[in-house]
């Protein structure tokens, strides 16, 4: 144990005196750095010799410098750390991932449980990751990360994990019904046979920025819940006899209004311009009527818009919008409900439903 020696074997006891950092440092005969190591950056220590710590100063009562540590008397923090793939104010904006956390939330509520957001953006720092990560007690991880080491670490540490809006090996999945449900939008949209389509798409190649599919490699199904709706679309369009090329089908790296704006603009100034659009999101088909209206194209009789999501503005815009409704707060619920054992650990597809409105009726 290098200048360790054998332990103080005082029982739990602190003999008047406040246990700090530097008293039991002094009682375990190690620096006070080891003991902030053991609590906050365990990957500084061997695994023995941080049980070794932690064990010796539960034994004396000593629960630490944060509340991570404080949770060793009982082995639960409350906390439930929420992994989002996207930066924490994209998520608190985006009309689907809120809608996501507020679900979730409603279920912690009532077990007077707490959420800590993570963003895997903030990955790249080792030790505030380490000790965010220790504060909870497992993890809900809501969308793909781009970095493969975050889930492996995630996983090394035992702790709970679900999975949702993608598939990872070893871990509880709550999904949408993606495919079904941009199938059955497409379906529905191609009862009245259109000239030209194009599809507005999110998320489909790893370019960051607006562009056309052609010469990009898509992103797996496990990976993105969009290639499961372009599956969906693309199966829909084969059976009726259509084959949409490449440069046809637009990849948006965001899920906001520049980038869906955009998208739209360049679909709708192709030539021969389309008079179908399926969109893979909601905010992408109202891009799609704004750009639409100002370049005096008429809805839905020179152009039908179809999106997915199902949000609210989506319904109060004129003409409305023909979407895919998917139960966010729901798929939220379901996640919480698994992690906290009040539904059965196993993986979850959630149905979709198609609300046909003005756009594409």
């Amino acid at each position: 144990m290098g200048r360790d020696q054998t332990p103080d074997q005082t029982p739990p006891a602190n003999e008047g005196r406040r246990l700090t950092v530097k008293l039991m440092a002094e009682k375990l005969n190690v620096s006070t750095a080891t003991i902030s190591n053991a609590f906050n950056r365990p990957d500084q220590l061997s695994e023995a010799r941080r049980r070794w710590i932690l064990d010796e100063c539960k034994r004396l009562g000593y629960m630490g410098p944060n509340a991570a540590a404080r949770s060793l008397r009982t082995g639960r923090t409350g906390n439930v750390g929420v992994m989002l793939a996207d930066n924490l104010a994209y998520s608190l904006t985006d009309p689907v991932a809120s809608e996501f956390l507020h679900g979730l939330a409603e279920v912690l509520d009532k077990k007077r449980m707490n959420m800590l957001l993570l963003s895997s953006q903030d990955a790249g720092n080792s030790y505030r990751s380490h000790l965010q990560e220790s504060m909870v007690d497992g993890f809900i991880v809501y969308g793909w990360l781009t970095k493969r080491d975050t889930y492996e670490r995630l996983l090394q540490q035992g702790k709970p994990m679900v999975a949702v809006d993608f598939d990872l090996e070893g871990c509880t999945w709550v999904n949408i019904d993606n495919y079904q449900g941009a199938r059955a939008s497409a379906e529905h949209a191609l009862k009245v046979p259109p000239r030209n389509v194009s599809i507005l798409g999110l998320r489909l190649v790893e370019q960051e920025d607006v562009c056309s599919i052609r010469g990009h490699d898509l992103f797996g199904e496990t990976r993105a819940i969009s290639v499961r709706r372009l599956n969906g679309y693309l199966d829909a369009l084969g059976l009726a006899g259509y084959d949409i090329s490449p440069d046809r089908i637009w990849s948006t790296p965001t899920n906001n209004h520049g980038d869906a704006y955009q998208a739209a603009y360049e679909a709708l100034s192709q030539t021969p311009r389309p008079d179908l659009l399926l969109c893979m999101s909601d905010r992408l088909g109202l891009a799609a009527i704004q750009v639409a209206l100002q370049m005096k194209l008429r809805i839905p009789e020179d152009l039908r818009i179809v999106g997915f999501d199902g949000i609210p503005e989506g319904n109060t815009l004129h003409p409305s919008l023909t979407t895919v409704y998917q139960q966010s707060a729901e798929k939220g619920r379901v996640a919480a409900r698994i992690f906290l054992g009040e539904q059965e650990d196993q993986n979850v597809l959630i149905p979709t439903r198609l609300l046909v409105r003005e756009s594409c009726p």
